[in-house]
């Protein structure tokens, strides 16, 4: 009973981490799992994602959750950290030579999380893409 689909959802939304518990992007941020990290500051952390789906794959995460477990979870308070990830991402894209153009896609929910390759809580993806359509489908 249950079936594939409700198990899936299930464990995506245990990770997601709305019980406060560690997530995998906590132990990434006190370094307990080691990541390839591209870029730190107070707010923010991004690193390269151990399965990319493009050339250049980066995730982007904020260090404190503050509630904060998904976009749709977002609240006035976290206005700040929104616009900071946001700049991150650029700052990253410029880092990694991206000025031909890049993506940033938000997975938000256990849904768009079992879509992805990211099963835990939200994250800002930063991905190179060339500019031309199919190209960029096929890559990301």
């Amino acid at each position: 009973p249950g079936g594939f689909m409700s198990d899936e959802v299930a464990k995506a939304q245990a990770a997601a981490g709305d019980g406060g518990e560690p997530t995998i992007f906590d132990k990434i941020i006190s370094k307990e799992i080691p990541a390839d990290i591209v870029y730190e500051d107070d707010s923010a952390l991004a690193f390269r994602d151990i399965s990319p789906q493009a050339p250049t794959h980066i995730l982007v995460i904020p260090k404190v959750r503050d509630g904060l477990t998904g976009l749709s979870k977002a609240e006035p308070r976290h206005e700040q950290v929104l616009g900071h990830l946001m700049r991150v991402c650029a700052v990253v894209a410029k880092s990694e030579a991206l000025g031909d153009g890049f993506r940033v896609v938000i997975n938000d929910g256990p849904v768009a999380r079992n879509l992805s390759t990211t099963s835990t809580s939200t994250s800002w993806a930063v991905a190179k893409c060339s500019g031309h359509r199919d190209e960029l489908l096929s890559e990301y």
